[in-house]
């Protein structure tokens, strides 16, 4: 699998032609960034680290519990970095996306934009050795991965829909996420057992809590919610329920099945 493990390097996007810069405040009218070199990538990540990361995470891969989107693939409000820069600058209303202060400097914000375009793999730039013809035919035959994800409205949903996972997994992380399955578990996939006061037991993805109800869905897909006070106990697995492919497919299989779920994306 050494094709798979060599990390790709963050990507900024060059767009130099046309480029006016908004005046401090301002919203950017024409496309393309002046500071997009290593350097202001890396104070777009300080900043992020600081200002951003509460909602989006450290690693911009957003969190399902608050709403905030993963920056690493295709962002779904702004296709261009001057939409990127507009949003951070005026925020989204009816939303939790905030503006930044109006008295941050226009540069700054532009650092911000090479840092999340930084975040995107551009799949033009990586060849994989696997088959995409074969890795379908792993996802619904020995792979059995239709069992729990769907694609396109077809499949299972006890784990992500992965309809456009190529958007937002690199392969390294496709290939973790098949070899090493539990590393990194974010709470909508965690299983909650539940045991009501009579002894019944029932078990499930863990689809909402808070500090009076849990609700869960089961592997038939029934969703059961549970006033906390009338439970007599429930347990949180924070481990994931997709097993690893370790031992299952072959160093080969799992090239065909990371290509095909690479290939996964929107103009497909």
């Amino acid at each position: 699998m050494g094709n798979l493990t060599t990390r790709l390097g963050r990507l900024a996007t060059v767009a130099l032609s046309g480029l006016f810069l908004a005046t401090s405040g301002s919203l950017a009218e024409d496309a393309g960034n002046l500071y997009n070199t290593n350097f202001d990538i890396n104070a777009g990540l300080r900043y992020f680290e600081r200002q951003c990361s509460r909602c989006h995470g450290f690693d911009a891969k957003g969190n399902d519990e608050t709403g905030a989107p993963d920056l690493t693939g295709r962002l779904t409000r702004a296709s261009t970095e001057v939409g990127i820069f507009n949003i951070i600058r005026t925020g989204i209303p009816g939303t939790a996306m905030l503006p930044v202060a109006s008295d941050l400097p226009d540069a700054q914000v532009w650092q911000l934009v090479a840092y999340i375009g930084s975040l995107s793999t551009n799949p033009a730039n990586i060849n994989l050795s696997g088959s995409l013809t074969n890795g379908a035919s792993l996802f619904t035959n020995k792979g059995d991965c239709n069992s729990c994800h769907m694609i396109d409205g077809q499949g299972g949903r006890q784990g992500p829909d992965l309809s456009r996972v190529g958007e937002r997994r690199s392969p390294e992380e496709l290939l973790s996420d098949m070899l090493n399955p539990h590393a990194d578990v974010a709470p909508r996939w965690w299983t909650i057992r539940v045991t009501d006061k009579s002894g019944l037991v029932r078990e499930g993805l863990r689809m909402n809590e808070d500090s009076f109800s849990v609700r869960i869905i089961d592997d038939d897909a029934n969703l059961w919610s549970y006033p906390k006070n009338q439970i007599a106990s429930f347990e949180r697995v924070e481990e994931s329920t997709m097993p690893s492919y370790t031992q299952t497919l072959s160093d080969s299989e799992v090239d065909d099945l990371v290509a095909y779920l690479f290939s996964l994306r929107k103009e497909n």
